[in-house]
């Protein structure tokens, strides 16, 4: 457990920042376009002091033998870069490879990044009211519950005040603490658990299964239809998808789809079966016997599932603030009634 996470903290410092991963792609992309063969781009990025350890490591690692989504991975680059470059062993278009990435992790920033800036404001908010509570209920209840003693109904609304906030701080630890120990068991135990338990485990989470699902069925068009450009058969591309390891549910169904292939099955109803995959694949796949049409449909399909995803994420982001503020004004005026209803009791007992 020691030496496991000794080497999870060793692997989190040496990632590289996200604007440094953007930044190299966006230097690669425009080389590459202009004509730079991969090697002589890289030397070129390397001008760029932040970018010239990155280019220095992917440089060597290539020119020892590594294929160039292990390269990257040397380099401590994002998994979901180095699952793209994967499809490079097999269709050769590394420009294309790179621009999409490019065009993957741009959006993958932006959206990060208005996460943050909505999530800010509400967090410091969250911040001073939760000190605000604590100094009422250590300071001010306490005295407001001697000073109206002799208001019974004062005194019993103080008391519950008291006890609601006791039950609201210890709700909040308790939550908090359980999602730190959940994220932290999961960062361990993933990895001993089998794929098909994965699975099973998204399936239980409302939310992100929806959007694990949509992900999936994205990546499932997009590297099957780049793979059809090569002239793979069904079966060497499912072989091809299923040999990587970066994007474990795809392999997993890859792995099983081939498998049912070789059994004499067709691929349609498989793909039906496949709870993360979305039922529209199966139907493109039926509608289309011509390789060129199905390339064509599985990337127009790619495009429609990067806007419902884009859509789907804007919808929760500008959920997520008015929903905090909505909460913080009710504790808010939780705590104006505990201070006001008191006074509010005494005044008519006058």
């Amino acid at each position: 457990m020691d030496l496991y996470l000794k080497r999870f903290i060793k692997i989190r410092k040496e990632r590289l920042s996200n604007e440094i991963q953007l930044r190299f792609l966006q230097r690669l992309s425009r080389l590459l376009s202009n004509g730079y063969p991969l090697i002589e781009a890289l030397d070129v990025i390397k001008w760029d002091k932040q970018l010239t350890t990155s280019a220095t490591l992917i440089t060597n690692a290539l020119k020892n033998g590594s294929s160039i989504d292990q390269a990257f991975d040397k380099a401590a680059f994002h998994p979901t870069i180095t699952a793209y470059l994967y499809f490079v062993r097999a269709n050769g278009d590394i420009q294309g490879s790179i621009d999409k990435c490019l065009d993957m992790y741009e959006q993958r920033m932006k959206y990060t990044k208005k996460f943050q800036q909505i999530i800010r404001y509400p967090l410091i908010l969250i911040f001073i009211f939760s000190l605000l509570l604590y100094f009422i209920k250590q300071y001010v209840l306490p005295s407001f519950e001697e000073l109206f003693q002799t208001s019974t109904e004062s005194s019993s609304m103080i008391a519950i005040s008291i006890v609601l906030i006791d039950l609201l701080s210890s709700t909040v630890i308790v939550l908090s603490i359980l999602l730190i120990v959940g994220i932290v068991i999961w960062r361990f135990a993933r990895h001993k658990l089998t794929i098909s338990k994965q699975i099973n485990l998204y399936r239980a989470l409302p939310i992100y299964r929806k959007f694990l699902k949509l992900q999936t069925s994205f990546l499932f068009a997009t590297h099957f239809s780049t793979l059809l450009k090569t002239g793979m058969s069904f079966k060497e591309i499912l072989i091809h998808m299923s040999e990587q390891n970066k994007l474990p549910i795809i392999a997993h169904y890859s792995t099983l789809i081939t498998e049912e292939l070789m059994r004499g099955l067709p691929i349609i109803p498989l793909l039906s079966e496949m709870s993360f995959l979305e039922n529209q694949l199966s139907s493109i796949f039926q509608k289309n016997a011509d390789v060129n049409a199905l390339e064509k449909d599985l990337n127009v399909y790619a495009e429609f599932v990067t806007e419902e995803i884009q859509r789907k994420i804007m919808k929760i982001i500008t959920f997520i603030q008015p929903l905090f503020f909505i909460v913080l004004a009710s504790f808010i005026i939780f705590i104006y009634v505990t201070l006001m209803w008191p006074m509010f009791q005494l005044i008519q007992s006058i």
